[in-house]
């Protein structure tokens, strides 16, 4: 997935500003695309050029002007044309799973801990995304269908990182048995 197409979702149902979607973007999407301030305004003005997205300058009092940004009708169909596309998974790298290749009695506990590390870091984005289940998607048949698909994302990083933990959980024992 291009990050177009991530800001563009973000845009689909208000019109945002830069600066209150890269806000949005780090407490939703953001958790399943990663991408800093500087690429998303990169990214609108790109969007700006192709037509995908129209700018209006709004006069703040005190501050200087902002400008919002909103999908247009040739950016919806864009998106509409990518969402029957294939898609593509991107393959993770991650150093810890080549450092575990190098596993030795002498690295065994280094490695534990950060797994340990990792395993706190999952335990506090599950309580994030519970706390978003809970607070937004607790009912999710009488969602709309677009809420139901965000909720199917939630739903497929709660199921992630559940596994994460059990491996986590299991890469700890065997460690622990070395050192």
């Amino acid at each position: 997935m291009a990050l177009s197409h991530a800001i563009m979702t973000a845009l689909l149902e208000d019109d945002m500003s830069g600066y209150e979607l890269a806000k949005a973007f780090d407490i939703s999407l953001g958790l399943f695309w990663r991408a800093s301030h500087q690429q998303i305004y990169q990214e609108l003005h790109k969007l700006a050029d192709r037509g995908w997205l129209q700018c209006e300058t709004v006069a703040q009092a005190g501050k200087p002007d902002k400008i919002v940004y909103a999908l247009t009708q040739a950016g919806r169909d864009a998106m509409a044309e990518w969402v029957l596309g294939n898609s593509r998974v991107q393959e993770g790298k991650d150093d810890l799973y080549v450092k575990l290749y190098n596993l030795s009695e002498a690295n065994a506990a280094h490695l534990a801990v950060e797994i340990g590390q990792r395993r706190e870091q999952m335990m506090q984005r599950l309580y994030l995304y519970e706390k978003i289940r809970r607070r937004h998607y607790a009912d999710p048949d009488a969602l709309p269908v677009r809420r139901k698909g965000v909720y199917l994302a939630l739903l497929a990083g709660i199921r992630q990182g559940e596994h994460f933990l059990a491996w986590c959980d299991e890469a700890q024992a065997m460690l622990g048995d070395i050192g």
